[in-house]
């Protein structure tokens, strides 16, 4: 049974100092098992799936993803009932592409609508979005076994039967655990044991992963104390180390659940069932109205030609321009990205003719004369021998990247014009995540193992910037030497190695916005962060080697807001009030003769010009 076993649900570095290993740890431990197929199922979020989903595939094994999310009576509520504790729990797993688009509608409505201190959502929503949805009634924090802990079996039995009504009696589960050396999971297990024979709502075997081996508890514990900013020896702390949340084996799964009648049996025929296929690499480019029946490239190609007249007087235009134009159009008719350059050329244009400073374009962007007739860019890339293909390929197509730059303090009534003119539902910004570096997960392990600031400071300065911790011990002397003959620093180094690159936080993307022809919703899951407002923010993020935002084929563009465009704006503003231009020298107490320092200076504040 080895070669065909599944864990049902892990979790991965992406839960935010919630869990040890990272993706690439999970997949290699289910191969070197002989695994067929693997669940990602983390709390209110899908941050790591569609690097999990292409990883596993790569490796030959099924991904199944799913989701961890909290149940609440009524997910709008400020003021949670008696019977709402923060234990009430439920596994999602996507059977197919419906479900998958139901677990992005349920974690974006958990997130954007239902956070109250945590993301939350309520049976309601789950009926609506139950279709292609296998429900599990998860581990110890599930309302199901939370109620058979406080030994309430009948309340139990009934939110049982509700989910059972919910979901259909061929899709909710009934999850055993494998601490059975924990007294409350086999109090669970027992009763879910009695459940199952009273009501015959199947049984199935899962496994909680936080860690990869038995021995990294200790590592575990240490995330959860930099989490929380505790200490390792703080008293009353809650801890999690009586329970073994590692990879088990397939062996070792089989042995302990052996008890409970179709529980593995169950597990394997769930992995059969789900059989989600995520579309990648398909450009998805938003919808772009054009006039009078065009289609998208005849009016790019309208637009350049009356940018042609505008850029050149008449007798300026030689064959090399429209040779040039000509070959770029049909490079961009045959890649199918005339919208993309409509879209950007709209946004842009509008931003210039409102009185938003535009940079000139940089990049690759520059070297298309496309852009530079439709106002994209304001850099002749003929006169300046710039070259199309290192914009656009036609023998390595990918999707263009324009690198928009606006004044900063203009750059919000851009993105507001793109959300009014294609939905504010599909536009969103993009999610990013600040990681562990070698440096940080010295200091933050140091501190939660109780140890003198100064002592782990000593030891960060050691390692050189952008330099792993392994790397580091190994080219240092003074560092090797450190964790050789020091016990202390040896055990801090060796800790924050196994937390090194774990994802900390989650924040904006200082300049990536998707736009979508449907809305976003229908493509990745969206949430808020905090520190920035009401604004939406994909929960799939682009910065990474395996941009999952551009693999699930999202138009990305870059708006990027310039202090320095401002600074220039607000100068030009200044020059045009004084009608001259200012005895800059003067201000800056220069002689302008003599290039010294000048006994006269005129103090008018710039302001008052």
């Amino acid at each position: 049974m080895s070669s065909n076993f599944v864990h049902l649900h892990t979790h991965s570095h992406f839960s935010l100092l919630n869990a040890v290993p990272k993706i690439d740890d999970l997949i290699a431990a289910a191969s070197h098992h002989g695994m067929s197929a693997l669940a990602l199922t983390d709390t209110s979020n899908l941050y790591g799936a569609v690097e999990f989903y292409v990883k596993a595939k790569e490796a030959g094994i099924k991904p199944i993803i799913g989701v961890e999310l909290h149940i609440v009576s009524d997910h709008t509520s400020k003021t949670p009932s008696a019977e709402d504790r923060p234990r009430n729990t439920i596994v999602l797993l996507a059977e197919n592409r419906v479900g998958y688009r139901n677990l992005l509608q349920l974690i974006s409505i958990a997130q954007l609508d239902g956070f109250y201190y945590k993301a939350r959502i309520d049976k309601r929503l789950l009926r609506k979005y139950r279709e292609g949805l296998i429900a599990l009634s998860g581990n110890m924090t599930g309302e199901v076994p939370a109620n058979l802990i406080y030994d309430n079996y009948e309340t139990a039995k009934s939110v049982a039967l509700e989910y059972r009504e919910i979901f259909g009696p061929d899709h909710f589960y009934l999850e055993l655990g494998p601490n059975q050396e924990y007294e409350g999971q086999a109090t669970v297990n027992a009763g879910l044991l009695q459940m199952h024979e009273e009501m015959s709502i199947p049984l199935v075997a899962g496994a909680d992963v936080t860690y990869i081996y038995p021995d990294d508890r200790d590592t575990h514990d240490i995330l959860l104390c930099i989490q929380n900013n505790w200490t390792v020896d703080q008293e009353n702390r809650p801890r999690m180390t009586h329970l073994d949340l590692s990879f088990r084996s397939p062996d070792e799964m089989s042995r302990l659940f052996k008890d409970f009648p179709g529980a593995i049996e169950n597990t394997l025929a769930i992995a059969d069932r789900c059989n989600l296929e995520i579309d990648l690499g398909e450009t998805q480019l938003p919808h772009f109205d054009v006039p009078d029946e065009l289609s998208a490239e005849a009016y790019l190609r309208q637009l350049s030609e009356e940018g042609l007249a505008k850029r050149y007087r008449p007798e300026e235009i030689t064959d090399e321009h429209r040779k040039r134009l000509d070959y770029e159009l049909d490079i961009i008719g045959k890649t199918g990205f005339a919208s993309y350059f409509l879209i950007v050329a709209d946004f842009v244009n509008w931003a210039k003719d409102h009185g938003v400073v535009v940079g000139p374009g940089r990049g690759s962007a520059a070297g298309s004369f496309a852009s530079y007739l439709t106002g994209i860019t304001n850099v002749d890339p003929i006169k300046y021998d710039l070259l199309f293909e290192r914009f656009l390929n036609p023998e390595r197509i990918s999707m263009p990247d324009v690198d928009m730059d606006f004044a900063d303090d203009r750059r919000d009534d851009v993105l507001d014009y793109v959300r009014e003119k294609y939905g504010a539902d599909h536009v969103a910004q993009i999610i990013t995540f600040g990681t562990m570096a070698a440096k940080a997960a010295i200091r933050d392990t140091g501190r939660a193992l109780g140890f003198p600031y100064a002592f782990c400071d000593q030891i960060s300065k050691l390692i050189p910037m952008f330099t792993s911790l392994e790397d580091a011990v190994g080219e240092v002397p003074e560092l090797r030497e450190l964790y050789h003959g020091n016990e202390d620093a040896k055990r801090i180094i060796d800790t924050a190695k196994k937390l090194e690159g774990n994802a900390r936080h989650a924040s904006v993307h200082a300049c990536g916005v998707v736009i979508t022809k449907d809305p976003v919703t229908a493509y990745c899951p969206l949430q808020k962060v905090a520190g920035h407002g009401d604004a939406a923010v994909t929960q799939y993020a682009s910065q990474t080697k395996l941009s999952a935002v551009e693999k699930i084929g999202l138009l990305k563009m870059d708006f990027l807001g310039l202090k320095n465009l401002t600074i220039i704006q607000n100068t030009v503003r200044i020059i045009r009030a004084l009608g001259k231009f200012p005895d800059l020298a003067g201000r800056l107490g220069i002689d302008p003769e003599t290039g010294s320092p000048s006994d006269v200076m005129d103090h008018m504040p710039l302001d008052d010009a």
